[in-house]
Formats: structure tokens, C-alpha cells, sequence
């Protein structure tokens, strides 16, 4: 239970961009949560999630003796949620914004300036997994504000 969860429905698994495969899974997640829950909803569970999986990850970790293995994605559902939480997405926004999201999303993600990078060299454990990838999303909701106030 504690691998299906980490790697979002196993999707962490694939052979090929795990990361990315993630976010994707995250953001059609995302958006279909979007449609029964409210944005404030949505949010608080997204930390609860990220609570949660910050301490599956500390005992996972321990387990196979990996810091952030490819595997666990749970980081890019927690990322991901919060670019669409706090850019003020909903399933009446247009779906380019949900796409502009999730590129700037794994742009921050991959790149790691800043902050995210620092996070991401120096935090150990659950919260070191978590935190670039929650960083990363505060980033990419705000470019994704910015871009659904310049444009939509």
C-alpha cells in the first residue's frame, strides 16, 4: 500500500521520465478533484497528502536505504496540486492554463533555481523529498497566475 501510494498508482514505476509521468497523472488527478471539491478543499488536501507522505517517505527511505528514489512521485502530486490550488485553477478555467501549469511546474521542477535547488541538496528525508517539489509549486502558480492575468 505504502509503494502505491508513494509511487501514485505505481506511475513513479515507469522506465521512462517517471517524474514527468508523475505530474501528469497528478495534474488529470487534479483535475478531476477540481470538479467535486472547492479550491480551499482542494488545497487543505493537498497538505494533508503532503503531511502524510512525508512521513511514508522517511519510513520508505529507511526501508530500502534510497534518499528520493526515481520511484516516488508522491512529491510531484504534492507539487502539482499546489500550482493549481494557488494559481486559482478550476474546471472552468481554460485547459491550456492546465497545461501552461504543469510545464512551468516541471520546468521549476527540473531546473531547481534557487531555493528549490538548495532544498533539494540539503534537506534529508521526507520533508528534503517533499519541500523542492512544494517549492517548486508556489513558483509555478505564481508564472501560472501570471500568465492566466496576462492572457485569459
Amino acid at each position: 500500500m505504502r509503494k502505491f501510494f508513494l509511487t501514485l498508482g505505481f506511475s513513479g514505476l515507469s522506465p521512462k521520465a517517471p517524474g514527468t509521468v508523475g505530474s501528469f497523472v497528478a495534474l488529470i488527478l487534479g483535475y478531476f478533484a477540481l470538479m467535486v471539491l472547492s479550491i480551499e478543499t482542494f488545497f487543505l488536501l493537498t497538505l494533508l497528502i503532503s503531511v502524510v507522505a512525508v512521513k511514508q517517505i522517511d519510513i520508505y527511505e529507511k526501508e530500502v536505504g534510497v534518499h528520493d528514489g526515481k520511484e516516488i512521485v508522491i512529491d510531484e502530486l504534492s507539487g502539482m496540486w499546489i500550482t493549481l490550488a494557488l494559481a486559482g485553477l478550476t474546471t472552468s478555467s481554460s485547459i491550456y492554463l492546465f497545461l501552461v501549469a504543469f510545464i512551468f511546474f516541471r520546468a521549476f521542477d527540473i531546473l531547481k533555481p534557487s531555493i528549490i535547488g538548495v532544498i533539494d541538496r540539503k534537506v534529508q528525508g521526507g520533508w528534503g523529498v517533499m519541500g523542492d517539489d512544494m517549492v517548486a509549486g508556489v513558483f509555478a502558480a505564481l508564472c501560472t497566475a501570471l500568465v492566466s492575468y496576462l492572457f485569459f
